[in-house]
């Protein structure tokens, strides 16, 4: 049953944990050296320590939920690896690589695709411009893909024919959330929760007719990056600022975990970037 036909939440059902596998690279080189979006400032110091021992908070939750963390070495010059969730998109076993726009950053998509060819994984070499999964999320029925920012509409036609799901391609227009994972998060199935200030008003009625239950964060919770969350199905785990994002996911049956990440998010990223999912099968 897809959202089109899914009601509200009533309530009446437990939320179901679904074991995950995650990737993640340690902050080791972590600084902002550069600008790429509006959160980076360079004349801003950044305590390098303070972000590996906030990424390590992250980490160990996984863990005591009881979700598979793999690590990918961080390489130097490479200060934004820590944001995995660009890295690649992966459905199936199958893994669409990552072309990133910004000079800076072009590295980064050979030694995510190394590290998952080395596994066993098939891997496509992207021909156009995506940046993983800060742009592409996956529901049960859907791609969802960004664009507007980075990640390219060519990319869009690309996953599409790759993965053999349909894409549908959502334009973002807020330079705050320069990808669609600052602007959206899967929680189950069908079911996302999203800021509509940040998208086009024909890609917020494609949004609105996809998911007409779904969960929407205030101005508030979403400049504080609640919506870069990761979910497992039951709990939500985002960043502790947003409050009252958490309060509606409780509301809905879900369980907030709060994570401080206050360093990371000087280079533009939180919990949702630190984090790629590995999916074995099709969701």
């Amino acid at each position: 049953m897809n959202a089109l036909t899914t009601p509200q939440w009533s309530g009446r059902f437990p939320r179901t944990m679904r074991r995950r596998h995650y990737l993640m690279c340690r902050p080791h080189h972590f600084e902002v050296a550069y600008s790429i979006n509006p959160w980076m400032d360079p004349a801003k110091p950044v305590d390098t320590e303070l972000a590996v021992i906030q990424w390590e908070r992250l980490r160990a939750l996984y863990l005591e939920l009881g979700h598979r963390v793999d690590l990918i070495d961080p390489l130097p010059g490479l200060p934004d690896m820590v944001y995995a969730a660009n890295g690649a998109t992966v459905v199936g076993d199958r893994v669409l690589g990552a072309r990133f726009r910004n000079a800076e950053r072009a590295a980064e998509g050979p030694a995510y695709r190394d590290w998952f060819r080395s596994r066993g994984f098939e891997v496509h070499d992207p021909e156009h411009i995506n940046e993983g999964e800060g742009d592409f999320l996956v529901t049960e029925s859907w791609i969802l893909a960004g664009c507007g920012f980075r990640s390219a509409p060519e990319g869009h036609a690309e996953a599409q024919e790759f993965f053999g799901r349909p894409v549908i391609s959502l334009e973002l227009t807020d330079p705050r959330y320069y990808h669609l994972d600052t602007a959206l998060a899967v929680l189950d199935g069908d079911e996302v929760m999203y800021n509509p200030e940040a998208f086009s008003p024909g890609s917020r009625a494609v949004l609105e007719r996809l998911f007409p239950g779904a969960v929407l964060a205030d101005p508030v919770d979403a400049e504080v990056f609640g919506l870069n969350a990761v979910s497992d199905g039951r709990h939500v785990v985002l960043p502790e600022a947003a409050t009252g994002l958490a309060a509606k996911l409780r509301e809905c049956g879900f369980e907030p975990v709060g994570m401080e990440l206050s360093e990371l998010l000087k280079g533009g990223g939180s919990v949702k970037c630190c984090t790629l999912e590995v999916r074995h099968s099709a969701v």
